[in-house]
């Protein structure tokens, strides 16, 4: 049998994990930074953003390797990873049947087979994206794409290793596609707006903050192209953050000259055209993001739960897929567990009741239990579960990662269920 990482064999994806903290990183964890894209049009970027250093494309280009870019992306300049270890590439053969493993298993996991099937492509950065927001990004991971179930990892890298990665990924930019210096000069915001709705971009893009934008009827077709240019969509809030005028008009003229086997369509449109939408986009007044805030803890149940019901609720769900042993993961143990990601092994294994009880490896080696209790009285397992609820809510904990890593929080009665569990002494 061939070897396959547990991140790609396991598909049945939802909300769930649990474990490392901020030990796991090389850099400080950052809290979200305010985004010009929140404050309304006009704008100055965030002070991260305008001192961010230049970086270096070297250091970046070993960073990238490290971090294992590639096991989700596309375009990062390496070599494709292994088929077995390319984590998007499993996902979408098993949405496609070309997985090899048995029927009943393949039909199992594509009921369930949500997160991981699209992700953007890092090719042509540089031709489309700021080199400071992607190191802003990089440092505090934000939901960019509505439609897209997963989110960028917060990775375990520090300011000068985002600003080395941004570096390298925007290192070349096309001949001939110098920025001018007035990009959007003569054109028209209010006539963007009216094409806007006339070319249909509603269809696919969100534009959180702008009034009276209006969607077009949703798309009722689900070809594996009319899918990932759905999922990939970004917010428009973004763009005037993550792409300079020029180049946004460029991108929504001819996407496919910039970006070969992008998803996203060209639309017919003449040159002006696609400036007034770039002008309407980057101008456009938005009204402030309604602050976020995590759910709501609750209680402990009185009730009695076993390890079985937590098992079958939450670490199965999705915290195996980074933390398991290689026997079962038929290739690695995970992220969360032999290492990856750029992570270092923690050997926190997920899978079984007696490889949680032996909890995670620290940074000297020693042996530390997931049930141990932080300054708030949390359990650390609960802690990281919590974190990423508040980490979607844009308040990163410095102390604490959260998980699952990249996907969606855990719901508050699962982490209610696995708190009562160990407040009840973990009963198998």
């Amino acid at each position: 049998m061939r070897a396959r990482p547990l991140l790609a064999l396991l598909a049945t994806l939802a909300s769930g994990a649990a474990g490392c903290t901020s030990e796991d990183a090389r850099g400080p964890a950052l809290a979200a930074a305010p985004r010009a894209s929140d404050q309304g049009a006009g704008a100055a970027a965030p002070a991260a953003m305008a001192a961010a250093p230049a970086g270096d494309p070297a250091r970046g280009e070993r960073l990238v390797a490290e971090l294992q870019c590639n096991r989700c992306h596309d375009g990062t300049g390496q070599a494709p990873a292994a088929r077995d270890a390319h984590c998007v590439q499993c996902h979408q053969d098993i949405a496609a049947g070309r997985f090899q493993a048995p029927a009943a298993a393949m039909k199992r996991w594509n009921e369930n087979l949500v997160q991981l099937r699209d992700v953007p492509s890092l090719a042509a950065a540089g031709d489309r994206l700021r080199r400071d927001w992607i190191r802003a990004f990089l440092l505090s991971p934000h939901d960019v794409r509505p439609r897209l179930h997963a989110t960028m990892p917060r990775l375990p890298i520090g300011p000068e290793q985002a600003s080395d990665i941004a570096a390298y990924l925007t290192r070349d930019r096309r001949e001939g596609r110098e920025r001018p210096s007035a990009p959007l000069e003569g054109a028209s915001a209010a006539r963007g707006r009216e094409l806007y709705e006339a070319k249909g971009c509603g269809t696919c893009h969100a534009f959180s903050g702008a009034a009276g934008v209006t969607a077009v009827a949703p798309v009722k077709g689900m070809e594996k192209e009319t899918r990932a240019a759905i999922a990939l969509a970004p917010d428009l809030r973004h763009a005037r953050d993550r792409m300079e005028p020029a180049d946004l008009a460029a991108w929504v003229l001819d996407p496919a000259a910039i970006k070969p086997g992008t998803p996203m369509p060209q639309v017919p449109m003449s040159p002006a055209e696609a400036r007034d939408i770039a002008a309407f986009v980057t101008t456009a007044e938005l009204s402030p993001r309604a602050p976020a805030s995590a759910p709501e803890r609750l209680p402990l149940l009185s009730r009695r739960v076993t390890y079985a019901e937590v098992d079958r609720r939450v670490f199965r769900v999705t915290c195996r897929h980074c933390h398991s042993e290689p026997d079962y993961a038929l290739g690695d143990g995970g992220p969360g567990n032999t290492g990856g990601f750029g992570f270092k092994p923690r050997g926190l294994n997920l899978a079984t009741y007696e490889g949680i009880a032996a909890g995670y490896v620290d940074d000297q080696g020693e042996r530390r239990s997931v049930f141990s209790r932080g300054p708030d009285g949390a359990p650390r397992l609960v802690a990281a579960l919590l974190a990423r609820q508040a980490e979607e809510a844009g308040h990163a904990a410095p102390a604490v990662r959260g998980m699952p890593l990249g996907l969606p929080a855990v719901g508050p009665e699962e982490i209610q269920l696995v708190e009562s569990w160990i407040a009840q002494g973990r009963p198998q």
